[in-house]
């Protein structure tokens, strides 16, 4: 009999999780419009705001957009470097660095290590919110999924590259160049796109405008890698340009980057390793 009854309330957990995992995968957002839209505001500056107010500070949003084809191949390289050197190889979910972060942490008794891929950083920033709640945490990989079904590897890297956070209210590349540099994300050179891309991991403390050590350390491991990087090239997809909606593409500026260093430092705070069998397949290293 107590068996019997064990067996009932664990099918009706099972039943419970299934029924919530088809709720959250029947509300994923549908993304198709971001195709050709840019969302005037994400969950994440929604969030920044709130908190702005609850603190009773004032608080202006610096953001301007700009198409993929008006920022910078080296700041693109970067970016690649410091958060998803896989980017142009997996569909979303990287599942080999996902296995070396699980290792890590078993190794160090703590969930520390971040295993996250760009597009799931995209997801997070345009729907969710920054909670390590495992329900989070599986909304995160529906909206994944979504994303790389309906957009290209190029649209996803340009919203993303559009809408990250990159300091106290700053937002997308435009917008932290002018903030920190005085010049336009197509004007980004190679060290002051390692600085930008060493700051994503936590740039409401590694400040570009003074950077730490820590920044430094992060901004020179970058750099050293950044000519193994190929980014997603410039493309228009079908009735709509490579940038902004109505807007019509640059040339691409894919310019070749400075010689790459040899002898790499180890990576500190999460930075991917270069990947030991990178062939020519655009947005791995390549060796």
């Amino acid at each position: 009999m107590r068996w019997r009854r064990v067996g009932r309330a664990a099918a009706a957990v099972a039943a419970a999780g299934f029924g919530y995992i088809a709720y959250l995968y029947l509300t994923v957002p549908d993304v198709r419009a971001l195709r050709t839209a840019n969302l005037p505001s994400t969950a994440f500056m929604d969030l920044r705001a709130r908190e702005a107010r609850a603190e009773g500070r004032t608080s202006v949003r610096a953001h301007r957009w700009v198409p993929y084809s008006r920022i910078s191949p080296h700041l693109k390289r970067a970016v690649l470097v410091a958060e998803d050197a896989g980017f142009w190889g997996h569909e979303g979910i990287d599942l080999v660095e996902i296995r070396k972060s699980l290792e890590a942490d078993w190794e160090r008794g703590s969930l520390t290590r971040g295993a996250s891929t760009i597009t799931q950083q995209l997801a997070k920033n345009l729907y969710l919110s920054p909670s390590r709640n495992p329900m989070r945490k599986l909304s995160e990989l529906f909206i994944t999924r979504r994303l790389e079904h309906e957009l290209s590897k190029t649209r996803i890297f340009e919203l993303y590259l559009n809408d990250i956070e990159w300091g106290d209210n700053v937002w997308g590349a435009e917008a932290a160049a002018r903030r920190y540099f005085g010049i336009s994300a197509a004007a980004i050179g190679p060290d002051q796109a390692a600085l930008m891309a060493g700051a994503i991991v936590n740039p409401r403390v590694l400040n570009i405008a003074r950077p730490s050590g820590r920044l430094r350390a992060r901004q020179r491991i970058i750099r050293a890698r950044m000519g193994y990087i190929t980014p997603p090239p410039v493309v228009a997809p079908a009735g709509a340009s490579a940038g902004a909606p109505g807007e019509a593409p640059d040339a691409p500026v894919e310019e070749s980057d400075s010689q790459p260093v040899q002898d790499l430092e180890p990576a500190p705070d999460g930075i991917p390793p270069t990947p030991p069998d990178a062939s020519a397949v655009p947005g791995t290293p390549v060796q």
